[in-house]
């Protein structure tokens, strides 16, 4: 029986595609006689406070040598020191979401404080799993990272049923699912809404508005600024009974996030038969099946903007997205829990 420690930055029922995938796989692996302990690392990362960073290594120390310890790679990327005197006594699995650096609005110099730091956190590691393709691709020509050491393990999707609702003509609801920070891209998407005038359409925004509270806050002054408090809803992190009801209820999916190092609400979508205006960015345009929708370059309203209107102009092009979206196979909760098993195995 393999016994692991998942080391993860705060409480693991928060309500983030990152989070899910850590629930996921631990119950994944715990179903293959997996012994599962998990840590919480504490909150504020990848800017933890001094006491918190201190905490860290503390805390991983008290794993028995010898068992592997996965870092979730919010908190280990800023855990080089951690991780350098974890490596002669634990064999260290680092799970990349997507590299830290690459979140969008940070400055250069802290942008490149985080390359730094996660470069070295990620040579202390003796494997690396990650959640796409597009993500090793990264790791292995920025970070310095062995091809042979990386292990892919894209998130499951649960194949939905058909939405609870399609209707045949009035009002198009566009849904957008992830948390309101700058990488997001929301902004980009309430400027294109710009191209939609005249036509009949609503958008609800489901995700934490708590996680960056100066972007929540910009995106509502737009959001009032353009005077769209009608027809845009901020709905805040929302459960996933509520959630499974907002994919049910949509007619499009829209997202102009600026990187993505999967894309799980984009999957989610397509899984639902959702058609899609998104992003030709990091790991998206692998995610997105072929024909279910429209992805154009990030950070261009008016690129996204015509895209959209595109899209809800025309019932047949939803169809037909629609249609190759449900055609699509989807990777499954399963192979990405015996892929983290495999990378397991590798680093004992």
């Amino acid at each position: 029986m393999v016994a692991v420690t998942f080391a993860v930055p705060g409480s693991l029922d928060q309500l983030t595609g990152g989070y899910r995938y850590d629930r996921h796989v631990i119950a994944g692996l715990r179903q293959r006689g997996c012994e599962v302990e998990v840590i919480d690392l504490g909150d504020g990362f990848p800017r933890p406070r001094p006491e918190t960073r201190a905490a860290a290594l503390p805390l991983l120390r008290r794993v028995s040598s010898g068992q592997p310890i996965v870092v979730d790679g919010l908190a280990l990327g800023v855990l080089p020191e951690a991780a350098a005197a974890l490596r002669e006594s634990h064999p260290l699995i680092a799970l990349v979401h997507h590299p830290l650096a690459l979140e969008s609005g940070l400055a250069p110099e802290q942008a490149q404080a985080l390359r730094d730091s996660e470069r070295a956190a990620l040579a202390a590691a003796s494997h690396v799993v990650v959640t796409s393709a597009a993500t090793r691709r990264l790791l292995v020509a920025d970070y310095g990272v062995a091809e042979d050491t990386i292990t892919v393990a894209v998130p499951g999707i649960d194949r939905a049923g058909a939405p609870a609702r399609r209707p045949s003509g009035g009002t198009v609801n566009l849904l957008s699912v992830g948390a309101v920070v700058h990488r997001k891209g929301y902004d980009v998407l309430i400027e294109a809404t710009d191209w939609l005038a005249g036509l009949d359409w609503q958008l609800v925004i489901a995700g934490d508005c708590k996680r960056d509270r100066a972007a929540a806050d910009r995106l509502s002054a737009t959001i009032t600024r353009k005077g769209l408090g009608r027809r845009v809803c901020l709905a805040g992190s929302v459960s996933d009974r509520v959630l499974e009801d907002l994919y049910g209820d949509a007619d499009v999916f829209v997202l102009a996030s600026r990187f993505e190092g999967y894309g799980m609400a984009y999957a989610e979508a397509a899984a639902r038969g959702l058609p899609i205006v998104g992003t030709r960015t990091g790991a998206i345009p692998d995610t997105v099946p072929e024909g279910a929708g429209i992805l154009v370059a990030p950070d261009d309203a008016a690129e996204f903007g015509s895209a959209l209107r595109s899209m809800v102009s025309y019932r047949w092009l939803r169809e037909h997205c629609s249609a190759v979206a449900r055609a699509a196979p989807m990777p499954t909760w399963e192979a990405a829990a015996q892929a983290f098993l495999d990378a397991l195995e590798t680093a004992r």
